[in-house]
């Protein structure tokens, strides 16, 4: 049977865009594996593990921005970055989700790229009709249905079902019942997928079973 790597995204996050662009050199070199894409709700997540966003925190807004240029760079991709951020991606998701299962990776490659990549306004629902377009999908109808109550509840699904497998972050990946957060992690899902992940269960429970001699007030 074939292995199976669920791809937990939401758009608003700049190294979503750039896991997606990595994800055909993994198919490539996996040709049997098929990943699923999972949109979810990067603030639902935020708010059930009482985080903030590293847009919300000063300093850490301008490491990320200046992250992504130079892993952008890297990976030989280009970076404009959305005409504004944060924006709000509930629309950009849903319309994801309104997708044919099949048809959910080119949703989310159009959609990021044109923000991310072109420097589109992601909130703004003109711009995913045409970039989804562009990309031979019928933009209009899936924004149109990104509206429907059971699009709307199923993303909400989608987010809660994402917690409770312990997703905390996007992107995030799960393969072989492991969960790999970051899109610079993409090597360990393949060494998981290789069978040569050096954090066994034996491993990691030396580490996370030992007490706590002092907590954070």
């Amino acid at each position: 049977m074939a292995d199976t790597i669920e791809f937990f995204f939401d758009v608003i996050s700049p190294y979503v865009y750039l896991a997606d662009a990595m994800l055909p050199g993994l198919r490539a070199r996996h040709p049997d594996v098929v990943i699923v894409h999972r949109p979810v709700l990067f603030a639902g997540l935020l708010k059930h593990w009482g985080q903030l966003g590293p847009a919300e925190i000063p300093s850490k807004r301008v490491f990320m921005f200046k992250d992504i240029l130079r892993r952008a760079a890297e990976q030989g991709v280009p970076l404009r970055g959305p005409a504004s951020h944060p924006f709000n991606p509930l629309t950009a998701q849903r319309a994801i989700l309104a997708a044919a299962p099949e048809q959910r990776a080119a949703a989310t490659t159009a959609i990021a790229r044109a923000g991310w990549g072109e420097g589109a306004e992601l909130g703004d629902p003109a711009v995913l009709v045409a970039a989804l377009g562009r990309a031979g999908l019928p933009g209009a109808a899936l924004v149109a249905r990104a509206g429907d109550p059971d699009i709307k509840a199923g993303l909400v699904a989608a987010t809660e079902q994402a917690i409770a497998l312990g997703v905390f972050g996007v992107p995030s990946f799960l393969v072989r019942g492991e969960l790999v957060w970051g899109q610079d992690r993409l090597r360990d899902v393949e060494a998981v997928l290789a069978g040569r992940d050096p954090a066994t269960p034996e491993a990691a429970a030396q580490l996370l079973t030992r007490p706590a001699s002092a907590n954070r007030r």
